[in-house]
């Protein structure tokens, strides 16, 4: 007899079919088997085939979703989220892979932290071969994260102050519990901070987030990724300044006045761009680093602005 599914594991597509065919064959090869799989079909692979390639694995826990309604990330997201009928739900990237025990650990997890709105491991970053590859700033990523190795708890005013810093959990690897979320969902406003946004909201809400320590994930690095794009184009900084801006205001009201400090500093934001700036130096993207370091110069004018005011947004 089939074990009953405990979380949906809903892909959000959007082209690339084969990298999601190693997605799908990560899931099949988890350990755990209490899993469902959807994917969600956002209509931007102009091929198609995506109905046909899942239906060529004749599992029965493999559903299809084709697109309907509105189209955009934040829209796909939250059909992802709408689409099992677990209250577990995960939203693999159809570019990444799963390792064999992250349904497994992120079940274990669920039962331990029952109260927690989000559940996130730690990720290995592979390129477009899946090889492992060295990533400067996911590697930074790992000293901004509290309770180095151990589990950790990110609940309220101290939460929030660590997501401000840098935020250090990989957004494909959260597993969220639909019971706490309520009413939120992925805000349409945004296209690269989404996943801040909303994590920012829950702990706002008072909601808490676990991280467990265990690489379960592999996050893949490539051109055509959508952070890849973002980056290029300085909208993922506009995005985040203008996100960082929202969350020091909302921090304030509620009197968390560190969080709403580190929010309006914004630091994280301009020490990567300093870096993506000395990255287009080095690969003789010369027009490319005079618009950050114009973007950098715009970036430090906000913060100190920010400051004289004490809150509220800023805009750039």
């Amino acid at each position: 007899m089939p074990t009953a599914a405990a979380l949906t594991l809903a892909i959000p597509y959007y082209a690339g079919k084969p990298y999601l065919r190693q997605a799908v064959e990560s899931v099949l090869h988890q350990r755990d088997s209490r899993w469902q799989l959807v994917v969600c079909d956002d209509g931007g692979d102009p091929d198609g085939g995506v109905a046909e390639l899942l239906a060529g694995y004749n599992d029965r826990r493999i559903r299809y979703i084709a697109p309907s309604g509105p189209s955009g990330m934040a829209a796909n997201w939250n059909r992802c989220l709408e689409a099992g009928d677990t209250d577990l739900v995960a939203l693999p990237h159809a570019d990444d892979e799963l390792l064999p025990d992250y349904v497994g650990r992120m079940l274990t997890a669920a039962d331990r932290y029952a109260d927690a709105a989000v559940l996130f491991c730690e990720a290995r970053i592979i390129g477009p071969d899946g090889r492992p590859r060295f990533s400067f700033p996911d590697y930074c990523k790992r000293y901004f994260r509290p309770a180095a190795g151990r589990t950790v708890q990110l609940h309220g005013d101290a939460g929030l102050r660590a997501v401000m810093r840098a935020d250090f959990i990989m957004c494909p690897t959260m597993c969220f519990r639909r019971s706490r979320l309520g009413g939120m969902r992925f805000d349409p406003r945004w296209r690269q901070v989404l996943d801040l946004d909303l994590i920012a909201r829950l702990l706002l809400a008072g909601e808490t987030l676990v991280g467990v320590p265990d690489v379960l994930y592999d996050y893949r690095r490539h051109d055509g990724n959508a952070t890849a794009a973002q980056t290029q184009t300085l909208l993922r900084f506009h995005e985040e300044r203008a996100l960082y801006d929202e969350v020091a205001q909302a921090a304030a009201v509620r009197g968390w006045a560190a969080a709403a400090a580190i929010a309006r500093r914004g630091a994280i934001i301009r020490l990567n761009l300093g870096f993506c700036t000395l990255m287009d130096v080095l690969r003789g993207r010369w027009a490319d680093a005079s618009r950050k370091v114009t973007l950098g110069s715009q970036l430090m004018e906000s913060s100190a602005r920010s400051k004289t005011r004490g809150n509220g947004p800023t805009p750039i």
